[in-house]
């Protein structure tokens, strides 16, 4: 008898191959894999007592907690549809997205209850509300839910075309839209990872990607999968990050490129506790050559990027490594990590084409749109057909990424469309211009977009976080773009920031830089 492709099966596997092993760790809280998949159980039986059904989705706002990390389990193996939702939104995100999948219940960390507690009379299909932490009033206790249950839930036939969870993007430029994304997509995006990237149950992963964030790259099942440990860190901070490196020795993480310059720029106190051989995907945006130097290079650290989106479950390239990049110096080596890679093995095709369809060429410098069909692609946008359409045009999902592709046929994305800067007529990739700042020592952090420009029509603004205790000037960074690369992509202004605004996940918000232009001298 045929079993559908499911990420919940990697459940059943741990259960018995892994059962007591350290499963799931957070702060002093410390799992097996029979404790955790048992508790997951209680919580299965728990939402049928609720009266939750196959289809009925059921809403998680939580950073990366046990009982989080437990959701990824509990609903869908009753074939409910989990929602995991970006807690750092605002209330009337929250309640137009549980509006917007209808969801009949959702658990809530304490942190986020106020904001939900202040839109309930607007949330017009939640019946029950969950504190996944604590007890509160108006609120239904998790863990004495837990206490009270038993670990008999009815088992209900899955197929693999089912919904498994629905993903909301972060709606930068319009409501976010719900993906919809099957146990078969989540199931093939783990095995293409793992065809990839060696991992055993002596592994030990480390939770800094959100959980929320296309279900933490699959890593919610696939660590699973490999009988690996789950170490949950439910604040980011480098102190954080540094401790757990070294007191839980981590082997593996996932993390936005953002994340990784303030481990790089942590306080010498921390970094030096933290090990050497330290496994790392990162994706969400392009890290710059200069970060994946100083990864490797001081710390000693394994990188491999890997790109993808919401979308598509979410990994459709790798760069993979090559015999040949063996020749190279660590500088040299850092500029093909810095690219996208290459297809995974069994997440479909990917093709980057012109305005008209055609497949750009291979020679690293004609512009076109990252396309991708198969395994992975999104069932659709749920509740929205239109948008579903505009995405999908015969079968090929359009990511709305710019990109080249180079003679050894990599991948490497020079910008989202949107964020595509042309200036004179000339088209300016704001990741390349990121890229050459960051090789300036006394740059931490840089954002690159247009703005009006009376001649040029637009020009490159540049918005710099500069190292801890480091000087520099406008005219000195100009001149180090100029130097590095052509005049024309010389930001026409620099502007000095504290911080730069971002996602939950790491991504820089460039419609804030571009929409907030208050306070800003230009020159």
């Amino acid at each position: 008898m045929e079993i559908a492709l499911s990420p919940i099966e990697f459940g059943r596997r741990a259960r018995r191959l892994y059962a007591h092993k350290e499963a799931v760790v957070e702060g002093e809280k410390r799992f097996t894999y029979a404790e955790f998949l048992n508790r997951c159980d209680k919580w299965s039986a728990a939402l049928q007592g609720l009266g939750i059904t196959q289809g009925d989705r059921v809403a998680y706002i939580a950073p990366n907690t046990h009982s989080h990390l437990e959701g990824y389990y509990a609903v869908p193996q009753i074939g409910a549809v989990l929602v995991p939702i970006n807690y750092r939104l605002l209330a009337d995100d929250f309640e137009y997205i549980l509006n917007h999948c209808g969801a009949k219940a959702v658990c809530v960390h304490p942190e986020y209850m106020p904001a939900i507690d202040s839109i309930r009379e607007q949330l017009t299909h939640i019946e029950f509300y969950i504190a996944l932490s604590g007890s509160r009033d108006g609120w239904m206790d998790y863990e004495q839910m837990l206490a009270d249950s038993e670990p008999d839930f009815a088992e209900v036939e899955i197929a693999e075309s089912d919904l498994l969870t629905i993903n909301y993007t972060s709606g930068t430029t319009a409501r976010p839209k719900g993906v919809m994304i099957t146990h078969r997509n989540a199931y093939l995006n783990i095995m293409n990872t793992l065809a990839h990237q060696h991992l055993t149950p002596a592994d030990r992963y480390l939770w800094t990607l959100p959980m929320f964030h296309a279900n933490g790259w699959t890593f919610t099942w696939l660590n699973t999968a490999r009988g690996m440990t789950h170490v949950c860190l439910p604040k980011v901070d480098p102190e954080l990050v540094c401790k757990a490196l070294a007191d839980e020795k981590i082997t593996m993480l996932c993390a936005a490129p953002t994340v990784l310059i303030g481990i790089i720029n942590a306080p010498e106190e921390f970094r030096r506790q933290i090990p050497r051989g330290v496994r790392l995907f990162t994706a969400g945006a392009p890290p710059a050559a200069a970060t994946i130097e100083a990864l490797e290079q001081d710390l000693g650290w394994h990188l491999t990027h890997v790109y993808g989106l919401t979308e598509t479950a979410p990994l459709i390239s790798i760069c993979e490594s090559q015999p040949e990049h063996h020749k190279l110096s660590a500088e040299e080596l850092a500029v093909i990590k810095a690219r996208q890679g290459v297809e995974l093995v069994g997440s479909g095709e990917l093709r980057v084409v012109d305005e008209h369809g055609n497949e750009v060429p291979h020679d690293g410098a004609t512009l076109g749109e990252i396309t991708v069909q198969g395994n992975v692609v999104m069932k659709g946008y749920y509740n929205d057909p239109a948008a579903t359409d505009a995405a999908i045009k015969n079968g090929w999902f359009h990511s709305g990424d710019a990109a080249v592709v180079h003679p050894d046929g990599f991948l490497e994305i020079r910008d989202r469309f949107k964020d595509v800067i042309i200036s004179g007529g000339e088209n300016i990739s704001s990741v390349e211009v990121e890229g050459c700042l960051l090789r300036h020592p006394a740059v931490q952090e840089a954002a690159v977009v247009g703005m009006a420009h009376e001649k040029w029509g637009e020009s490159p603004h540049a918005f710099v976080v500069l190292q801890p205790g480091q000087q520099t000037t406008e005219a000195d960074l100009k001149q180090h773009v100029r130097d590095t690369l052509a005049h024309f992509k010389t930001p026409q202004w620099v502007s000095f920031v504290n911080e730069l605004p971002k996602t939950a996940t790491g991504k820089v918000q460039k419609f804030v830089l571009r929409n907030n232009k208050a306070g800003i001298t230009r020159q």
